[in-house]
């Protein structure tokens, strides 16, 4: 069978690599694979097996995370199945040749019927803190691990550069996501729509991604816009003209050629009665210096500020005095460095494991998160083992499915917005702050230290 007769059985059409959730199933690493039927191969596939997913270190100049990626982790442990057409493909790669019969019936009939437990999605968490745990048959919390990582690991990072930014920015700023045409690939451009709106941002100029959140899109317009009506109709006053006619609830786009002169034709069509504005955007050269000067000609319209923001640039914005109303966020949102979580087995048909590799250690056993807040702000976390009395405060893993059956309903953005902006703001500023924020230390329990001890190979 050729290259192309694999991917069509696969269900794959190779001139687009399309992504489909009926092929998620594939989507993993070949050892994920592989070692499932080494699993069943030594009869201990169906072995209880706990995994958690969790960061050992924050990224650079990160003094927390907000988890995210819960709702569409889930969907994809519902949909978890293997058609006969994607099996043919496998056994069509002669990688599997040694594997036993029991292998392929497993995948001819898998469904994920595990149990979840996560922290609720805009939840803020630290270094070495589970988002989510898995557990499972082993065969079952082994394969889902690469797909797991890929939707929680990325939503949590643009989720926290959104939280970022939404506390530097302030409450009254409206943030649009202009991160589409800068995303990692079409699937990313959706997640990285949702997760900046559930993380507090007002919209997203991303169509698809709007309609199927049940948002309404929102944008501007472009420079092509103003140089081609420009060219074709006589001015750039036209060509705000023609685009106000049919849209004028947007901003228009006023740097194409001199900002100030388009403002101060602009307030003299508004002064004159001729036009009603909502907004203008800036979207080059120094975004202080003209918001302050585009204010004092138009000092009752919108002014919004794009261009490779992030929570960096907006506080120097602020700090020099810019009259900024709103941002348009994309490239700096949508990319970065990355969150780095790992998915690790910590308990093995009720053994507790535990890595020792230098650098790489982590907890044994199935863990818990107790956080303690006090009249709304943040007091401290105590990590310690699941099954450990709660001791003052609140446990954060919740159990959101129960043999592979959906326990939490859908949660509406707003809510998930909501639990993020007061889970930002319970955290000391010393945390929340964007230049070296001082790191939490989380507390390790008695009961897990002491099982550390008792799992360390001597």
């Amino acid at each position: 069978m050729d290259e192309q007769s694999h991917s069509l059985a696969a269900g794959f059409d190779p001139s687009l690599l399309a992504l489909y959730p009926e092929q998620y199933s594939l989507l993993t690493d070949l050892y994920q694979l592989t070692m499932t039927a080494c699993y069943v191969g030594e009869g201990v596939g169906d072995r209880r097996a706990s995994f958690e997913l969790f960061v050992r270190r924050l990224p650079n100049q990160f003094g927390y995370l907000v988890a995210m990626g819960l709702e569409q982790a889930l969907a994809y442990l519902e949909r978890l199945c293997f058609t006969a057409e994607q099996v043919a493909a496998l056994q069509a790669t002669n990688i599997f040749a040694g594997a036993t019969d029991e292998f392929w019936q497993l995948l001819t009939h898998a469904r994920f019927t595990g149990d979840v437990w996560a922290v609720p999605e805009g939840t803020v968490v630290f270094a070495n803190e589970p988002l989510l745990r898995i557990e499972a048959p082993l065969w079952q919390a082994q394969i889902v691990e690469t797909c797991l990582l890929n939707i929680v690991n990325y939503q949590t990072l643009l989720a926290t550069r959104a939280a970022r930014i939404r506390d530097v920015a302030g409450s009254q700023a409206t943030l649009l996501e202009f991160g589409t045409r800068r995303a990692f690939g079409p699937q990313a451009a959706i997640w990285a729509a949702r997760a900046t709106l559930a993380a507090g941002f007002n919209a997203t100029s991303n169509v698809l991604a709007a309609l199927q959140l049940g948002h309404k899109p929102a944008g501007t317009m472009a420079h092509a816009l103003v140089m081609a009506l420009s060219a074709l109709e006589g001015s750039e006053m036209q060509a705000f003209t023609a685009f106000h006619r049919y849209f004028p609830g947007a901003p228009l786009l006023i740097d194409t050629y001199d900002t100030i002169a388009a403002a101060q034709a602009l307030a003299t069509k508004m002064q004159a009665g001729e036009l009603e504005l909502a907004g203008v955007r800036l979207d080059s050269g120094d975004l202080a210096d003209l918001s302050q000067k585009v204010r004092a000609l138009l000092p009752e319209v919108a002014i919004f500020a794009s261009g490779d923001l992030d929570e960096f640039r907006i506080a120097e914005l602020k700090a020099q005095g810019a009259c900024i109303d709103g941002y348009g966020l994309g490239t700096q949102v949508v990319t970065g460095a990355p969150v780095n979580g790992v998915y690790k087995l910590v308990e093995i048909d009720g053994i507790p494991v535990m890595k020792e590799a230098p650098g790489k250690v982590t907890y044994p056993g199935r863990k818990q998160i107790v956080r303690q807040v006090e009249n709304g702000q943040f007091v401290r976390d105590l990590l310690s083992l699941a099954d450990d009395p709660v001791p003052h405060g609140e446990p954060l893993l919740q159990c959101v499915m129960r043999e592979g059956q959906r326990l939490t309903p859908l949660e509406p953005l707003e809510t998930i917005a909501h639990r993020t902006q007061q889970s930002v703001a319970s955290l000391p500023a010393e945390v929340r702050q964007i230049q070296q924020p001082d790191a939490v230390l989380v507390e390790i329990s008695d009961s897990l230290q002491t099982l550390t001890k008792q799992t360390h190979h001597a």
